[in-house]
């Protein structure tokens, strides 16, 4: 299945006899008030999904702000959000889906393939003029799926650093947190050594759709990108970075994720951490 949905592909899937399940995940650093801006308007029939509770565990010290949820919560989330065995979802946020790729990400992760993102996120859909709901629906009919971590390449700190080393290691986070000017959440800051600056926001166009795939690939085969180079992927709590794999994928490329990411790795006083434009310059 594509990465992507259009809007008009999921009004139309909606109104078929099999429509799919539609995931809201609203959320952004420092806005704990996604389920209100759910509450206030969303795509028809949307389940709202809590990405610190549902698509996360509880944060620790070794494994960041964002951990990975326990593959037997994320297949309790996932029933009550009504998913069943070969439903289609698709998932949305309200910027540019740099919060909702993690559930596509946990979703593939996990062994669904008929999941996408709604290109251009919940903009797109009130600049087409479609319709929205509000409140608090009923909870769906629980589903019935049945999920298994295992399906995308994972690494975990010292994949990263080998990452950085031997292969190519993007970070997704802005520039100026990259090249350490800036630090808003997480102890220190820099860059893992090695790290390629890439940051989420530039595989989107100012109307928060992804860019066509051949622009996507060569912005990653200027970072250093090929079908010969083992890739992955960090930002601040391993949740944009999912979007960069987003990316990569429609770009033609496979890139592993490091759920921990720059907050695991910055509370470990025996990793280093670098300042500046890094390999390649820093945007």
């Amino acid at each position: 299945m594509s990465v992507t949905v259009s809007v008009e592909e999921l009004a139309e899937q909606l109104a078929s006899p099999r429509p799919p399940v539609v995931l809201d995940v609203r959320w952004s650093l420092g806005d704990p008030h996604g389920r209100a801006h759910y509450a206030d308007a969303h795509i028809p029939g949307a389940v709202y999904v809590d990405l610190d509770t549902e698509l996360a565990a509880p944060p620790t010290r070794e494994a960041g702000r964002h951990p990975l949820p326990d593959p037997a919560d994320f297949q309790a989330a996932a029933r009550s959000w009504g998913i069943t065995e070969g439903a289609r979802v698709v998932v949305y946020d309200d910027l540019g889906n740099t919060a909702a790729a993690r559930a596509w990400w946990l979703l593939r992760h996990s062994g669904v393939t008929e999941v996408s993102l709604l290109d251009g996120a919940l903009g797109a859909w009130r600049a087409a003029g479609l319709p929205l709901e509000s409140g608090v629906p009923a909870a769906p009919a629980p589903g019935d799926v049945v999920l298994t971590f295992g399906a995308l390449p994972v690494t975990d700190a010292d994949g990263a650093d080998e990452l950085a080393a031997d292969g190519l290691l993007l970070d997704a986070r802005a520039g100026e947190r990259y090249r350490g000017e800036a630090e808003p959440v997480d102890p220190r800051a820099g860059h893992i050594p090695g790290a390629v600056s890439a940051p989420t926001g530039e595989n989107l166009t100012a109307d928060g759709r992804f860019r066509p795939a051949g622009e996507l690939r060569k912005r990653f085969e200027e970072k250093g990108a090929d079908d010969t180079v083992r890739i992955g992927v960090y930002c601040g709590s391993g949740v944009t970075a999912a979007h960069q794999i987003a990316a990569l994928e429609i770009a033609g490329f496979r890139a592993a994720l490091f759920p921990g990411s720059w907050s695991a790795w910055s509370a470990d006083p025996e990793r280093p951490a670098a300042t500046g434009g890094g390999p390649g310059g820093a945007p």
